[in-house]
């Protein structure tokens, strides 16, 4: 299977699937030009988690990303339009406003929904949903890991500080709960803290894709920031924001998300 210059995939031998929907930075040039700032399109990313997750693909997984920013269009949600979180603060399909509440775009300069779902929304769900497929049919289960980050302080989504690991499988109906209860497990004996289905309970790959019943296991992890790399905490401008990626910060992040997944690959298997 093609797929377009933006798509990567790594088709791996493992029963396990792993989705880096937010990790793009790339601007589209059609739409750069209807942009307030490019730190401030970018400022959302999941910043370095293609480095803390690139072991990956050694465990035999499958890795699915994109390169274009969510700016231009956000792979993880609904296409509908329909809000993963009745009644609190998120950003839509198109994002017209950063976490914080920013405006994205000049007045005046609406997104073309439609254009930006055919061109870098479905693409990705195709090599998402062909990577799944195929791992189901090898391996008659397969676990799906949708790896994620957020700043750990954003008062217009959540109050406080986000826990460090946000585990979310759609209150339990993306995963067997003995899977779920093996990653809170690994969590938990961490020095760092951990929230299931809190604040984030899935998005729509998690939701859409996760059907136990069909064999597939989809998880969601939300790491805050600060548990990989450095965070200034609070409002973030273009002179501290990105931190750069510190390996030896990274090191005990990295430690515990390499046990997740050899956790979601050791299920899959057993289920096989």
């Amino acid at each position: 299977m093609s797929h377009p210059d933006f798509i990567t995939v790594h088709r791996g031998t493992a029963p396990l699937v792993v989705s880096l929907p937010h990790t793009g930075t790339d601007i589209p040039e059609e739409i750069a030009g209807d942009l307030v700032s490019p730190w401030r399109a970018r400022k959302d990313a999941d910043w370095w988690i293609e480095k803390l997750y690139d072991f990956a693909a050694d465990l035999g997984a499958s890795v699915v990303r994109t390169s274009v920013s969510r700016t231009a269009i956000d792979v993880n949600r609904d296409p509908s339009g329909v809000s993963l979180y009745p009644g609190q603060a998120t950003t839509e399909l198109c994002p017209t406003t950063t976490f914080d509440g920013e405006p994205l775009y000049k007045e005046g300069r609406a997104p073309d929904v439609a254009m930006r779902r055919a061109r870098w929304f479905d693409p990705y769900h195709a090599a998402l949903k062909a990577e799944i497929e195929h791992a189901r049919s090898v391996h008659g289960t397969v676990s799906l890991y949708d790896c994620h980050s957020i700043r750990s302080v954003i008062p217009r989504l959540f109050e406080g500080t986000l826990p460090n690991f946000n585990i979310g499988t759609n209150s339990g109906a993306s995963c067997a709960p003995e899977l779920q209860a093996e990653v809170e497990r690994i969590c938990d004996a961490t020095s760092f803290s951990r929230v299931s289905n809190g604040r984030f309970k899935g998005g729509y790959i998690t939701r859409h894709y996760g059907a136990p019943e069909r064999g597939v296991h989809a998880v969601q992890m939300e790491l805050a920031c600060r548990t990989y790399m450095p965070e200034t905490l609070g409002p973030v401008g273009p002179q501290d924001w990105p931190s750069d990626y510190d390996p030896a910060y990274a090191a005990p992040c990295r430690a515990a998300v390499t046990d997740i997944l050899k956790a979601c690959l050791a299920f899959a298997r057993s289920h096989a």
